[in-house]
């Protein structure tokens, strides 16, 4: 069983605000009479047995952090998968904290514009720049696999390879093979501004360069059916055009979910 759950939290975000709203409006989308819920494999998420939706995080006076880690490793102990999605990207540290509770020696896949390897992104460890340098420094992944980068800087090239990150960078996407093999249980962790704002506006921060949405559908596609957990951050509804970008993370949330629910069989 995969559980999906909402995580409307943007409280770390460094530019703007918004991506907090995003839950709602994805499931709009994803049951609009605009479109079915079919998979392009031919899987019927209507009704399918293999997930189920377990609504919003609800936070309270406690510390957001650790809310999100106590919600996902409650998650974890009645299902086997979960799919999140929020949210900025600082919530990927708690969710893989929360999965540290029943998988070891993760393997994550990162597709973004943003590395996320600040160590300290203007005075905030937390920050939605810095998830997967606090994710390594702790040991919560053995590999960490990043595509579609195109804002490397030199701060991010050294957190990078004091980590061991494997860093596909989009300047290079045409000219590699990309054949990522995975051993052992993987999560996906999957930040909208990877895809090119002309695709995607409803985003904080427009990366010129990025993805087409048939590309970025077919690395999803791609990937070995090993997955574990995944999630989808940083859509900023606030920025969204005639409700397009709703739409595309409807698309990339189906097809996330048809990748786990293959990663069940």
């Amino acid at each position: 069983m995969i559980s999906v759950l909402g995580i409307p939290f943007d409280n770390n975000s460094s530019f703007m605000r918004g991506p907090a709203l995003a839950p709602p409006i994805i499931r709009e989308a994803f049951n609009s009479d605009s479109g079915n819920y079919f998979t392009e494999s031919g899987t019927d998420l209507k009704d399918h047995p293999g997930w189920r939706d377990s609504g919003d995080i609800v936070f309270g006076k406690d510390n957001a952090h650790d809310t999100i880690v106590r919600s996902v490793t409650k998650q974890l102990s009645a299902v086997s998968k979960m799919m999140l999605f929020g949210g900025d990207h600082s919530i990927t540290y708690p969710i893989i904290k929360g999965f540290a509770s029943k998988y070891k020696d993760l393997t994550i896949v990162h597709v973004d514009a943003h590395p996320d390897l600040y160590h300290d992104f203007e005075g905030n460890p937390h920050s939605h720049a810095s998830p997967f340098a606090r994710i390594m420094e702790s040991g919560l992944a053995k590999r960490l696999i990043q595509v579609g980068i195109r804002t490397m800087n030199k701060h991010n090239r050294e957190q990078a390879s004091k980590y061991g990150v494997e860093v596909i960078e989009m300047k290079d996407w045409y000219q590699s093979n990309i054949d990522i093999k995975i051993d052992g249980p993987a999560y996906l962790s999957f930040d909208l501004d990877a895809i090119d704002p002309a695709f995607a506006p409803g985003l904080s921060h427009h990366e010129p360069g990025g993805f087409t949405t048939r590309q970025a559908l077919s690395i999803i596609q791609k990937l070995e059916p090993k997955f574990v957990g995944a999630d989808l951050v940083e859509f900023n509804p606030n920025r969204d055009i005639n409700g397009m970008t709703a739409m595309l993370c409807a698309k990339l949330f189906k097809e996330i979910l048809d990748l786990l629910l293959r990663s069940n069989e």
